[in-house]
């Protein structure tokens, strides 16, 4: 931590929730991470419709979206710590029902419970903006950056757990580690209490600037579209990948392995993104993340070995890591911060509702057109959003004062 810099002794609460956060989100992010690596496997054996087999995973990201303005309403009125420890018991009903569906072979059950998990994942998206809630402009990327950290561990413990559970329960397939994971929301909210971020401020209801007004700023308009092309394309890809890499004959182990290394990568420049914001730019590494994204489905269209998809899917999370933390940056410089809670939901249903119709149409696409027209269809949303970033580089920059 550098201590010339301007970030000192008044972020000291902000460094302390970062910690917090990044500990919840080592938890709290394994979920997706057990849905996404079973989601489609298990649907699979559940239909006999294969064009539906990653419906649970697509149910899931359509949770986050539905969830997100719920949730932050909830801890508008709330609190932070409070909305977060609800989400943590939804989050360990949902993953009970989804081993519940697993184990009875009710593919509505079991859909029911991945959607639940979505609603769990709305709280847990929103550990960054809480991050940076108690942040100096100066230390506010690297507050989320910060809290985005603990994705490294949650790309560790939710493959992990699926990996050592998997075969538990033989006549129920995976059911233990849908249970695995509604132990892990448990337990995270054992870090939630030792949250001590600042109250959410309570304004009146649509105090500060109109929504629309805010939505129609240049940088608001690129940095959303920036994080719904980053993060919508890397659930459109791999929510399709361990279905393709099970359809090209490798194993559920590989498929497993490759989500985890592609979640350790998605998180594990969390380690210095933040710096590398500050040094080049929040377009700049925004524009790099997009960049690395339409790499990886270069390396996907090159062939079908496990190494040809571990690549991808590598090269995939960094490109999410930069994309999405530097739009994510570009949003907390949109709003003031009575604003700050409207417009928080308003970019998470973006984003989310953009990952959800992703997400639907991948399963979909994959069976119809193969893992190969799952990646040609990356790069022409890479080119709009690359253009939105440039276009908003070169604006004056509007401070939301």
């Amino acid at each position: 931590m550098n201590q010339h810099s301007p970030v000192g002794d008044g972020d000291a609460l902000a460094k302390r929730n970062s910690v917090v956060l990044a500990c919840a989100q080592a938890l709290g992010g394994a979920s997706p991470s057990i849905v996404i690596s079973l989601g489609g496997i298990v649907g699979s054996q559940l239909v006999t419709d294969q064009t539906f087999a990653t419906v649970p995973v697509s149910l899931m990201q359509l949770g986050i979206a539905v969830g997100v303005i719920p949730a932050a309403m909830l801890m508008r009125r709330f609190g932070r710590r409070n909305g977060y420890l609800l989400g943590a018991l939804v989050g360990a009903t949902a993953a009970s029902v989804a081993a519940a569906g697993a184990s009875t072979r009710l593919f509505w059950l079991f859909c029911l419970g991945t959607f639940a998990c979505g609603l769990y994942g709305a709280f847990v998206q929103s550990y960054r903006f809480a991050a940076a809630d108690a942040a100096t402009e100066a230390f506010r990327p690297r507050a989320i950056s910060w809290v985005m950290i603990g994705g490294i561990a949650a790309g560790v413990i939710g493959p992990q757990s699926v990996y050592w559970t998997r075969d538990l329960t033989p006549a129920a397939p995976f059911a233990a580690s849908f249970l695995a994971q509604a132990c892990l929301a448990l337990v995270a909210m054992l870090m939630i209490l030792q949250l001590r971020a600042p109250p959410v401020a309570k304004v009146a209801s649509g105090g500060g600037r109109p929504l629309g007004e805010i939505m129609r700023q240049p940088k608001f308009i690129a940095s959303v579209t920036a994080a719904l092309v980053a993060y919508g394309l890397m659930s459109f890809v791999m929510t399709a990948a361990p279905l393709a890499m099970v359809g090209c004959g490798h194993s559920v182990g590989d498929a497993a392995l490759g989500i985890q290394w592609h979640v350790l990568a998605m998180f594990g420049p969390s380690f210095f993104t933040g710096r590398l914001i500050a040094r080049f730019g929040k377009a700049q590494v925004t524009a790099t993340g997009l960049i690395l994204t339409a790499l990886a489905a270069i390396v996907g269209l090159s062939g079908l070995s496990v190494a040809h998809f571990w690549i991808a899917l590598v090269i995939l999370g960094v490109g999410w890591n930069f994309g999405f933390i530097g739009a994510t940056a570009l949003v907390t410089d949109c709003y003031r911060p009575e604003e700050r809670v409207k417009v928080q939901a308003a970019n998470d249903f973006l984003v989310f509702g953009s990952v959800a119709i992703a997400s639907f149409s991948s399963g979909g696409l994959l069976h119809a057109g193969g893992w190969t027209s799952v990646n040609w269809l990356v790069f022409p949303p890479v080119a709009v959003a690359l253009v939105m970033v440039a276009w908003q580089a070169f604006q004056k920059p509007a401070v939301p004062a």
